[in-house]
């Protein structure tokens, strides 16, 4: 077999260091570009904003004040003790929504301001500690020996945001080393003592518990208060099921007593060290705006998202009078210039595709969700001539002000079903006509999924009871037996 050499020509294509950075730049969002842009700045001498100020290059309370983030952004895929303190934390609350799903008294937090005057809970002044701190500064107050004090601590250092002991006990005394001779009922006692502290419910191991340590501290002649201890320690998932009969029958109670009994226990606090979380408040600023002009409505960019960027003139007039020399400064020049040209570019492609999209939306505006018609990536590719991948990252953490909200450009893009008439219409404006059909129901008769479904084909929609139920689902409406009322 003899060896020879081969002289072929063949096409490849290939990604340019300015392409590269062109698609890299349409896909960050507006915070993310300003820190693109900011470490830009420091890195290249030769580049300069043009009003000599940092825009967008901090968090919330630094100088220009619109802080873009998605807050609505998918986290990671975590696991260990964090993703299950988070999937405790969502049933807590999904069971407590239930429980007061139609109780318009209720507030948001699960407390009822008559009840916190009456009963002497007060709001904590979250802007002076944490909870762990608020627990710490009672235990030095308390009169214990240095042993159950540093069992106290253990526990305050396992408890979650919202105040649980999410870790069981036998696990707790796995940490102890052996010569400890530690007890688990010595440990029992150390909960109870933390169980004793401010807010009251904290260190509850479930949210049954919680409320239990809460309706501890009532007045003794409370009416039902001991009924009420017994349904939330044995019965709470009967109330969040909206089985009022059972329930009924098995403390014994009338009609009356009942109510009193269930207004008593929603106006619980389901989760009491939540007042000392410390909230990281995000903020978006729009990359553009949506106004009605003259019967049109067209698009603006954010001009204080846009960031004004030039080339510095004192480094190019060195570059200009030394071409023999610096090679590093115009290397750094190019990579000005093509940062400069694609923040441009990122601008034009985002205020084109955004426009397109308010074109084809024009009945959301003008008529809200139900009027939202299906629409696809490729349908606005085709109409601004750019390949899908790169509508797909415009639309990604991109949002625009409207006269009906902030909104991200993805929301208006949706899945279609068919119509009685052979048309189409948006997912979006089907899961608004469910969420307006359960808000006008009758409480005490709610509607079914499948009398939905049929409430949906006499206005001309083809939606099967299941898509129905999902529909529902993602709306975080629960089903009908739990929404019924009495």
């Amino acid at each position: 077999m003899k060896q020879s050499l081969q002289l072929k020509l063949h096409q490849q294509l290939t990604l340019t260091p300015q392409l590269q950075q062109s698609i890299r730049l349409l896909q960050l969002s507006t915070l993310e570009l300003s820190q693109e842009i900011s470490q830009m700045l420091q890195d290249n001498p030769l580049l300069e904003r043009l009003d000599g100020e940092d825009r967008f290059d901090g968090g919330p309370g630094e100088q220009g004040g619109d802080i873009a983030s998605n807050t609505g952004g998918e986290a990671g895929s975590e696991v260990g003790p964090e993703r299950q303190a988070e999937e405790a934390r969502q049933d807590r609350d999904d069971i407590y929504e239930e429980m007061a799903w139609g109780d318009r008294a209720v507030s948001a937090s699960g407390s009822s301001g008559d009840d916190d005057d009456e009963h002497g809970f007060q709001q904590a002044d979250t802007s002076q500690t944490g909870l762990h701190q608020h627990l710490i500064d009672q235990l030095s107050l308390t009169p214990l020996s240095q042993r159950d004090r540093q069992l106290i601590e253990l526990l305050i250092d396992a408890l979650d945001d919202d105040g649980y002991l999410t870790a069981p006990l036998e696990e707790l005394l796995t940490l102890f080393p052996d010569e400890m001779e530690l007890d688990p009922i010595e440990l029992s006692t150390a909960l109870k003592l933390l169980q004793s502290l401010d807010p009251a419910g904290v260190g509850g191991r479930d949210l049954g518990e919680c409320l239990w340590l809460q309706l501890r501290n009532f007045p003794v002649d409370t009416p039902n208060l001991a009924k009420a201890k017994t349904l939330v320690r044995e019965h709470l998932n009967l109330l969040a099921e909206r089985e009022y009969g059972k329930l009924k029958r098995l403390l014994d109670l009338s009609e009356a007593e009942f109510s009193s009994m269930r207004q008593l226990i929603t106006s619980l606090n389901p989760r009491p060290g939540a007042a000392f979380s410390t909230v990281d408040t995000r903020y978006v600023a729009p990359d553009v705006f949506v106004k009605k002009n003259k019967g049109m409505w067209t698009v603006s960019l954010n001009a204080e998202a846009v960031p004004k960027l030039r080339i510095n003139e004192m480094y190019a007039g060195i570059l200009r009078g030394n071409k023999e020399g610096g090679s590093s400064l115009s290397t750094q020049l190019q990579e000005a210039r093509w940062l400069i040209k694609n923040v441009q570019q990122r601008f034009e492609t985002i205020l084109k595709v955004s426009q397109a999209i308010v074109d084809r939306q024009r009945m959301f505006f003008e008529h809200g969700d139900v009027a939202m018609r299906p629409l696809t990536l490729k349908e606005i590719a085709d109409t601004v001539e750019l390949h899908e991948s790169t509508i797909s990252r415009v639309t990604t953490q991109k949002y625009m002000m409207t006269p009906r909200g902030l909104y991200e450009f993805k929301y208006f893009f949706g899945s279609s079903l068919a119509t009685e008439e052979g048309g189409a219409t948006s997912s979006t404006a089907i899961r608004a006509l469910i969420k307006q059909f359960i808000e006008s129901e009758n409480r005490s008769k709610p509607l079914s999924d499948n009398t939905i479904a049929e409430q949906l084909g006499k206005q001309g929609f083809v939606v099967a009871r299941r898509t129905v139920a999902k529909y529902r689902e993602l709306l975080n409406i629960p089903p009908a037996n739990q929404r019924k009322s009495t």
